[in-house]
């Protein structure tokens, strides 16, 4: 048997420790608001999501975990807010949120039964 040569070693542990993120990971968790609650009449779902996910990825993981068909994604970075307590000032987390569009007749159950 031929050995594998120290390139082709290098090429597949460079691809094990790339920037690729599990599609589980991309959606956090899914944004309850009252707006939110709106959207879901529209069949529109809206999740927090990593803030280094893109559209695709976002699209990806929306389908793959909820079996349904996206149409589109909406992405919104959102800065967090200045809260003051006293004497005492700091801020809220920035975070980054995903408006998913689904096709007509989908539909989320875990989420809309929430909000």
């Amino acid at each position: 048997m031929a050995q594998p040569s120290k390139k082709e070693d290098n090429k597949t542990a460079a691809a094990d420790q790339g920037a690729v993120v599990k599609m589980p990971q991309i959606l956090l968790q899914p944004r309850i608001s009252e707006k939110a609650g709106h959207l879901t009449s529209l069949n529109k779902y809206v999740f927090n999501v990593l803030k280094a996910a893109n559209k695709v990825e976002i699209k990806k993981a929306v389908e793959r975990m909820y079996k349904v068909k996206v149409l589109r994604v909406n992405v919104v970075n959102t800065q967090g807010k200045t809260k003051a307590s006293g004497r005492v000032s700091g801020r809220t987390s920035n975070f980054r949120k995903a408006i998913v569009t689904l096709k007509k007749g989908d539909k989320i159950e875990g989420v809309s039964d929430i909000v």
